[in-house]
């Protein structure tokens, strides 16, 4: 799959890097490509990787991946806006403090033709570094469009080596992002460390 990946900090660096791994084409967007930040992410990549402006990345694309800073993504979401119509796109920015932390709506307004996801949000990219926790593989709850896309987007997660669980259409991203305050409250008010993750147990 050809992916274009909107952020090389630490979520955007260690998803590109896990799906380079897995075989997937990955093109890093970025408003600088040239920038030295840029250039060694895609250095560490290897396999193909390389980086172009945020449009370009965005049209050769299959799936797109947003991880840049939440109170960006109005603005980088409405400068794409059709062109990211038949795309998967993973929202997995965080608009900490914002009355909604997720960007699924401003997406799903600039390009109604778009399979909009609300995942890789919930953790700490440590976590997608090293999917396993105590010997056991952490799950990935996550929101977004039903049907053939939601298997891209199933594969997508599983290539990092999470096990994906579906929460329902996109209206349930703000219950992922429930998720995501109840990590930050395990992880930092209940001192639990950064590598802590989620499991679903069912009879």
């Amino acid at each position: 799959m050809k992916i274009a990946v909107i952020g090389s900090g630490n979520i955007g660096g260690t998803l590109a890097r896990k799906w380079a791994a897995a075989g997937h084409q990955i093109t890093l967007g970025a408003r600088d490509p040239a920038k030295a930040e840029v250039q060694e992410t895609v250095s560490r990549i290897g396999a193909g990787t390389r980086a172009t402006t945020i449009r370009d990345a965005v049209e050769d694309a299959d799936a797109v991946l947003f991880a840049v800073p939440g109170n960006a993504m109005s603005g980088v979401v409405e400068a794409l806006g059709t062109a990211l119509n038949g795309k998967v796109v993973i929202d997995a920015a965080n608009n900490i403090g914002a009355p909604v932390a997720n960007s699924v709506a401003i997406i799903q307004s600039a390009a109604n033709e778009a399979s909009v996801y609300r995942a890789f949000n919930i953790y700490g990219w440590e976590n997608f570094a090293e999917p396993e926790v105590g010997g056991v593989r952490a799950d990935l709850f996550y929101a977004g469009t039903d049907g053939r896309s939601r298997q891209a987007a199933e594969q997508l997660i599983t290539d990092v080596g999470l096990n994906p669980v579906w929460v329902g259409g996109p209206e349930k991203a703000e219950l992922v992002d429930q998720l995501l305050r109840l990590w930050f409250t395990l992880a930092f008010e209940q001192k639990k460390g950064r590598r802590m993750a989620l499991k679903l147990l069912v009879a």
